[in-house]
C-alpha cells in the first residue's frame, strides 16, 4: 500500500514515517512507499530520505491542488494529514494559517475525493478546539468553542473530514492532540513550545526561557505515544468510530514547576537551574485558553494510551535522542 504523509518532513511526521516503515504492515497491506510532503525538510529527515528508497520526499504547498495532485494519486490508500502553521503563527499571521489549515485541508480532502477510492484519513486537531469558560475537568461531552484562529480552523476541519466522511468520499478520523513534550529540534512558533523548551535546551546545557509561570499547567502527551496514536486510529475499524469522527487523545496533566522538578530527578539539579522565567504577554494569553485536565474515556476505550508520567517521558526522550547527561 502506498501511504501520504503531509507534514512529514517536521518531526512528528518523519517519526511516523520511521514507525510505519519498521512495522511494514497497515491495515492489514505491506507498505510499498511513503510520500513525506512538506515546505521544508529538517536536515536529518532529508537526508535519511534521500537514502532510503520507499521514501518519496516532496517539497511543496499542502494548499496548492497541483502539489496534492500530484501526491495523492488514486493507489494512495492511507493519508496521514499533519502539516499546519503551529498556533502561534496562525494566530500572528492570519491569512497564512487560513491559507495553510483551512484551505490546504479542504484542497486535501477535495483531492482524496477525486481519487475516489475512499482511503482512511487520519487528521491531527489539537485540543485548542477549546477554549473559553471551561469546567474544571473537560470530558468528551466538552463543545468545541477555540478561542484562537489556530483552533478555529482546526474545528473546521475536524466538520470537514466528519461530512467528506458521510458523503463516503473518505473514510476520516481526527485526533485532537495535547501539547506534545518532548519535541526535539529547535523551538518554533507554536505557543506550546516552551513545554519541550524547558526539557531540552537545559538537557542540552542551554539557558531555557519559560514565558509563563511556573504554576502553568499543560495536558501533554509523548512523541512515542502520539504515532503509536496515529497509526492506531488508521487501524481501527470504521465501527469503532460510528458517526462520532473525532477523540480527545488521553495525556498527563502536569504543571511547569513540575516538569522542572521531573527534569531534575532524571538529569540533576543543574539542568533545572537553567530555566528561567521571561514573561510573555502573548504566549500567556493564547495558552490560558487551553484546557489542562481532561477525562478522556472514549479514547481509553477505543485503545488509545497516556504516558506513565512525565519522568518516563523526559527519560524516554534522552534514550530516543541518544542525549548524554553532564
Amino acid at each position: 500500500m502506498k501511504i501520504l504523509i503531509t507534514g512529514g518532513g517536521g518531526f512528528l511526521g518523519f517519526k511516523l514515517a520511521g514507525a510505519l516503515l519498521a512495522r511494514g504492515r497497515l491495515n492489514g497491506q505491506a507498505i510499498s512507499g511513503i510520500t513525506l510532503l512538506d515546505g521544508a525538510f529538517a536536515l536529518d529527515a532529508a537526508r535519511v530520505a534521500a537514502n532510503d528508497s520507499r521514501f518519496h520526499a516532496v517539497i511543496g504547498d499542502v494548499s496548492d491542488p497541483d502539489v496534492l495532485a500530484r501526491v495523492c494519486r488514486p493507489d494512495t490508500a492511507a493519508v496521514f494529514h499533519l502539516a499546519a502553521v503551529v498556533s502561534g503563527a496562525a494566530e500572528a499571521h492570519f491569512d497564512l494559517g487560513m491559507r495553510v489549515n483551512l484551505e490546504g485541508t479542504r484542497q486535501l480532502l477535495d483531492q482524496v475525493r477525486k481519487g475516489g477510492r475512499s482511503p482512511r484519513l487520519v487528521f491531527a486537531s489539537s485540543v485548542a478546539a477549546f477554549g473559553g469558560e471551561l469546567p474544571a475537568v473537560l470530558d468528551d461531552s466538552t463543545i468545541a468553542n477555540p478561542q484562537t484562529s489556530y483552533g478555529t480552523q482546526k474545528v473546521i476541519g475536524e466538520y470537514l473530514l466528519a461530512d467528506y466522511t458521510r458523503k463516503g468520499f473518505l473514510d476520516g478520523r481526527a485526533l485532537r492532540l495535547p501539547t506534545i513534550v518532548v519535541r526535539a529540534g529547535k523551538p518554533n512558533a507554536a505557543a506550546s513550545s516552551f513545554a519541550s523548551g524547558i526539557i531540552r535546551e537545559p538537557l542540552n546545557g542551554e539557558v531555557s526561557r519559560c514565558p509563563v509561570g511556573p504554576e502553568t499547567g499543560v495536558w501533554l502527551l509523548s512523541p512515542r505515544r502520539v504515532v503509536e496514536g496515529f497509526i492506531r486510529a488508521c487501524e481501527l475499524p470504521a465501527a469503532a468510530w460510528g458517526s462520532r469522527r473525532v477523540v480527545n487523545l488521553p495525556g498527563i496533566t502536569a504543571k511547569v514547576a513540575e516538569i522542572v522538578e521531573a527534569m531534575r530527578k532524571v538529569a540533576g539539579t543543574r539542568a533545572a537551574k537553567r530555566v528561567v522565567y521571561k514573561p510573555d504577554a502573548r504566549i500567556q494569553a493564547i495558552v490560558k485558553t487551553w484546557p489542562v485536565r481532561l477525562r478522556t474515556p472514549r479514547a481509553l476505550e477505543m485503545g488509545f494510551k497516556p504516558d506513565a508520567d512525565v519522568e518516563t517521558v523526559i527519560r524516554e526522550y534522552i534514550a530516543d535522542e541518544k542525549i548524554k547527561i553532564d
